[in-house]
């Protein structure tokens, strides 16, 4: 079950004076993992369409005396090429670097069969889903590549079931998407690391509300399940490249132990 990463905790300052851009950022898993980003020393940069939730997580960051955090308001499925290629040069005059890029925002709309899939939402789940991930991955790798020590973390959902249409198929097409980059990323000049992390039914709002039948409550929360997304990012990880690390169904009681450790 991977026990080992769920349990995993970095040393102190693992990650200082590295930057790292979250999708997704806002609310759940990509909260969650980008607040203890911060707290080992990562300055972020916070994606998401979602400005007021954004602004609260940057609040948050920077009362903990976290290094402060950039936002960025972007909405994946309406943005044009021309807008990941804007922020990364941002990133870039800005910051001055990137080393690490979390690929974690997702949006379902709707069950439903193939055979009644609704054209124009088929087209912007894929767009969130899968192509706004190559769009970002394009525009980010020339940065990536200079970096040190550079890792991709995709966040994974096995969805290819009855019903989940664009969602299914996006999210199937999204481990290919990783698996192709971490090959072709597997180099010595300009190796970065490529992993993909399906956390398993987790508290989130995506799941809580489309999955009205399994109560929250008896779900595992995103504060819980950040230790395998910690260890990918970081230099233990080594060149441990190319995987796809998936978890059942987590204790809705899980806690990561990393809570209580001092930093």
């Amino acid at each position: 079950m991977h026990k080992d990463l769920l349990d995993y905790v970095p040393a102190a300052a693992m990650f200082k004076d590295r930057v790292i851009l979250v999708t997704g950022a806002a609310m759940g898993i990509g909260r969650a993992v980008a607040i203890q980003y911060a707290r080992f020393g990562a300055t972020l940069v916070l994606v998401d369409k979602q400005t007021n939730l954004l602004n609260e997580v940057y609040d948050e960051i920077v009362s903990a005396a976290y290094p402060e955090p950039v936002i960025c308001e972007l909405d994946l499925t309406k943005a044009e090429p021309s807008a990941y290629e804007q922020l990364v040069h941002m990133i870039a005059e800005e910051l001055g670097r990137l080393d690490g890029l979390v690929l974690n925002a997702a949006w379902l709309s709707a069950f439903m069969p193939i055979r009644h899939h609704d054209f124009a939402m088929w087209d912007q789940m894929l767009t969130a889903n899968l192509t706004a991930n190559f769009r970002l991955v394009r525009a980010c790798l020339p940065l990536l590549e200079i970096s040190p020590d550079p890792a991709i973390i995709f966040s994974s959902d096995s969805s290819d079931k009855p019903y989940y249409g664009a969602y299914g198929v996006s999210k199937a097409a999204l481990d290919a998407f990783a698996s192709i980059l971490a090959k072709e990323c597997d180099t010595t000049e300009h190796f970065v690391r490529v992993n993909s992390i399906d956390t398993g039914p987790v508290r989130t709002r995506l799941r809580v509300l489309n999955y009205p039948g399994d109560p929250a409550e008896n779900l595992a929360l995103p504060q819980a399940i950040v230790g395998p997304y910690l260890y990918f990012m970081g230099a233990d990880a080594g060149r441990r490249s190319g995987e796809i690390i998936r978890f059942e169904r987590l204790p809705a009681d899980l806690a990561w132990r990393g809570e209580s450790v001092d930093v």
